[in-house]
């Protein structure tokens, strides 16, 4: 079992991507707290993970709320003894084009994706150190990487996400933490339920593979990355996007 014994927090747990990494990362044997705002969405994935022979918890959270935050670490810490694995999974988007975007949705996109990721991290790592191990992986997108018209607030922040997990990889590799990103590409998910079909067939089109990205795509990318399998992999930002930017 990839991740037998470990502890993992994985954010915005309850739908999409996130419960498809906590479901994945419980068969693999790690124990998994959901993290999540959304509590019923959040207790549902938790109990379905427990009912299919794997073992997790809910921990409501808000991630822009750093109190929020500190009391989900250290309740994690209380029921799990410690933590090994953090997944900054959860997102939004409030996209607009640039004349037309509020500064409402600028700072909500900003708060959850990229003040989220870093209210996480900076109170989880002190644990990791201490415990002289740990992952922290963190979800950037394609976008953050090439941009797309009407996502200044969303590729702003996976653009950021990318500038911060290269600066951790330096400052926390001597204290045995690895930190990477994943970027994927356009998966089929409730984020990408409101984007127009004929867009969906364009980007599909795009790909080399011919076909849009499943959960389970990056999920599983996500349990390499966390495995002991990546133990010299740290710093990069690896894409799943069936071949977008090729």
């Amino acid at each position: 079992m990839f991740l037998k014994d470990k502890a993992a927090i994985v954010t915005g747990g309850a739908r999409g991507i996130g419960r498809e990494t906590a479901l994945l990362f419980a068969h693999a044997g790690a124990r998994v707290v959901v993290a999540d705002f959304d509590k019923e969405a959040g207790e549902k994935a938790a109990r379905d993970i427990n009912t299919t022979g794997g073992q997790a918890i809910f921990i409501q959270v808000d991630v822009t709320d750093r109190d929020n935050v500190l009391a989900m670490v250290e309740e994690t810490k209380e029921r799990l003894g410690k933590i090994d694995i953090l997944v900054n999974n959860a997102g939004i988007t409030a996209d607009a084009m640039l004349l037309k975007m509020t500064e409402a949705q600028w700072d909500r996109v900003i708060g959850v994706n990229l003040k989220g990721v870093f209210n996480c991290t900076q109170l989880v790592a002190p644990t990791m150190i201490e415990q002289g191990a740990g992952v922290v992986l963190n979800a950037s997108s394609v976008v953050g990487v090439y941009g797309n018209v009407g996502q200044t607030n969303y590729a702003a922040t996976k653009s950021g996400v990318i500038g911060l997990t290269k600066s951790w990889a330096k400052e926390l590799g001597r204290k045995g933490i690895r930190v990477n990103a994943v970027a994927p590409g356009f998966i089929i998910s409730d984020m990408t339920a409101k984007v127009p079909d004929k867009v969906l067939e364009i980007m599909k089109e795009k790909t080399a593979l011919n076909r849009l990205g499943e959960v389970q795509d990056v999920a599983q990318t996500y349990l390499f990355l966390a495995s002991d399998y990546a133990s010299y992999i740290t710093g990069q930002v690896l894409g799943v996007d069936g071949g977008l930017v090729v």
